[in-house]
Parts: C-alpha cells; sequence; structure tokens
C-alpha cells in the first residue's frame, strides 16, 4: 500500500452539528471564566472547590450521554481518555506552580495567567489533534510515531521525578524569555493586569506578559505528549477534542485546590511515566497489528483499569510516605 492512499479510515462520533455545538459551549466557557476574573482578586479556597465540582461534574454527565447514545465501547474510551487527560494535567500544574513562583506572580493575579494559559493551550491542542487526525488518516506510521513520543516522554517523566531539578526556574535562562527580551524591554513590576505599558514613550512587555508568554510555550511542550496519549485510547478526533478541552477548562481552580496537597504526591511523576510507557506501547502494538494481525492488541477496558489502578496506587503510596516524612 502506498503512502500516498489513505490507510486509517478515522470513524467519529461527531456530525458537524455536534462539533459546532461543542466548540460554541467551550468558547462560552472559556469567555465566562475570563468575565470571572476580570477583577484581580486572591482565590478562596470555597471559591475553587465550587469551579473544580463544576468542572469535574461536567465531563462526567457528558460521559453519561456518549456511553448511551454512542455504547459502552465509546463510552470506556471516552472515560479513559479524559481519565488520562487529566492526570496529565495535574502534572503540569507542578510545572505551574514553579513558573509563578519563578516570576513572584502576586496571588491576585495567578488565575488570569491560569487562564490565558488554559485558552493559549486549547488553541495549541486543536491544532495538534487535527494534525494528527490527519496525520493517521494518511500514514498508518503515526500510531508508531505516537507510541515513539510517548515512550521517550516516558522516560524523560520517569527521570525528572527521579531528580529535583525543575524545583527552582531560573527565568531569565528560559527560551521564551530570552526571545522576548530581545525584541521588547520588560517592566520592574506588575501593573495590575496589564501585558504591556508605556515607558519612556515605549511600549514594553510587564513581568505578566512575560509570564503569560512562557506559559502559552509550556503549553506547546505538554501538548506533545498530551495528544499522543489520547490518541493511544481512541482515534475519534471529536473524543480527543472534548477530553482534552474538559481535561483542560478545570485547570484554574484546580490549581487552587491542588496547590498544597500537589507537594504530598511524591511519587506522581512515577506514576504517569507508567501510565505514558504503557499507551506509548498500546500505540506500537496497534501499530503493529494492523502491519501483523497476529500481533496482539492491548484491549480499551484493560487500559483503563490499569490506568486506574496505577493512579490509585500512585496517591496511596505518595501520601502514605509523605506523612511518614512529616512525623
Amino acid at each position: 500500500m502506498s503512502e500516498e492512499t489513505p490507510v486509517t479510515e478515522l470513524h467519529s462520533i461527531a456530525t458537524p452539528q455536534l462539533w459546532a455545538m461543542t466548540i460554541v459551549a467551550v468558547l462560552l466557557l472559556l469567555a465566562f471564566d475570563f468575565v470571572v476574573t476580570r477583577k484581580p482578586h486572591e482565590v478562596t479556597m470555597k471559591e475553587a472547590v465550587g469551579w473544580t465540582i463544576f468542572y469535574i461534574a461536567l465531563p462526567l454527565i457528558f460521559g453519561v450521554w456518549v456511553w448511551m447514545d454512542h455504547g459502552s465501547d465509546t463510552g470506556i474510551k471516552y472515560y479513559t481518555g479524559y481519565l488520562v487527560e487529566k492526570s496529565l494535567s495535574v502534572d503540569n500544574l507542578f510545572v505551574f506552580i514553579v513558573i509563578l513562583a519563578s516570576f513572584a506572580v502576586p496571588r491576585q493575579l495567578q488565575q488570569r495567567v491560569l487562564l490565558v494559559g488554559v485558552a493559549g493551550a486549547l488553541v495549541l491542542r486543536g491544532l495538534f489533534i487535527w494534525l494528527g487526525a490527519a496525520l493517521i488518516a494518511k500514514f498508518a506510521a503515526t500510531f508508531l510515531v505516537f507510541g515513539i513520543i510517548l515512550l521517550v516522554t516516558a522516560i524523560k517523566v520517569y527521570r525528572d521525578a527521579r531528580s529535583d531539578d525543575d524545583a527552582h526556574v531560573d527565568v531569565d535562562q528560559l527560551a521564551v524569555v530570552r526571545i522576548l527580551r530581545r525584541f521588547w524591554p520588560v517592566t520592574g513590576e506588575y501593573h495590575g493586569t496589564k501585558t504591556t505599558w508605556r515607558v519612556n514613550g515605549r511600549r514594553a512587555l510587564t513581568p505578566l506578559g512575560l509570564v503569560m508568554a512562557t506559559i502559552i510555550g509550556t503549553d506547546l511542550v505538554f501538548a506533545i505528549d498530551s495528544v499522543p496519549a489520547v490518541y493511544g485510547i481512541t482515534s475519534d478526533p471529536y473524543l480527543v477534542f472534548v477530553t482534552n478541552a474538559f481535561a483542560l477548562l478545570g485547570l484554574r481552580a484546580l490549581y487552587f485546590v491542588l496547590e498544597g496537597a500537589l507537594s504530598k504526591l511524591i511519587y506522581l511523576g512515577y506514576g504517569l511515566a507508567i501510565i505514558l510507557f504503557f499507551i506509548g506501547v498500546k500505540l506500537v502494538l496497534h501499530w503493529a497489528h494492523g502491519v501483523w494481525p497476529g500481533v496482539p492488541t492491548i484491549p480499551t477496558l484493560f487500559s483503563l483499569g490499569f490506568i486506574v489502578a496505577t493512579l490509585a496506587v500512585t496517591t496511596v503510596v505518595s501520601l502514605r510516605t509523605s506523612r511518614a516524612m512529616s512525623t
């Protein structure tokens, strides 16, 4: 079979109308979040928990519709994909905490930075999802490439988990910061929610604008492993998109809920490395099965059980170890 011939027929539960309704709903939720955060303020735990419950209940309810309208197999793929994306988003919060601390972002401005990061991530992942779907439809080897990406990422996540190098970030050494400072001056202090400020008649970036650009640059790196990970669960571009969107939309509130607890999840990195490696193997086997039908594949239900068990063990062991270390 030539590479010019489509080798994978992508099946999707979404009609053009469902795509349009979903994108409009995501944009409305994002716009509402921007309205909520238009006035800088410190987020209370009550407020953060309330929004977190909302943004977890929403995808769970949506999954019930997917399950009832499109069958249990599709429903399991949706919930598995969402669980993977939510787990990866929690790991991403570690990086966000370090970046916000390194830039000394005032607490009342932190949720605006996070929300801009969410908006940037949605755009970037939308592009990666579209690109991934186009590649999968044309090249069967895309599954192999995605699998290799996840295997390499799993090794990196494992190495990061073993070291504390990411606990501190020298913002002056970040590539995004160096590039932006080459073209624009940067003010020495924050000016509310302004991303630019006029200094001596010239527009300059504020530290807020700089940290927002850094977060969006980080989103690009996250998308490289996040999108292939969920394509390892389902090849339906719509399910890939909604699981990413639901996982991202609740990040702003989840950050403030887990800000203190994240330091206790000391083995989360190991758990995510195992999950990414597992999905990487799953993708490689899926590709190999298409070439050699005798090669076994990993069922989605088994994948769901494995991911849930890994996260459960990682969380329990992390909390017990953290408790023992504090006594």
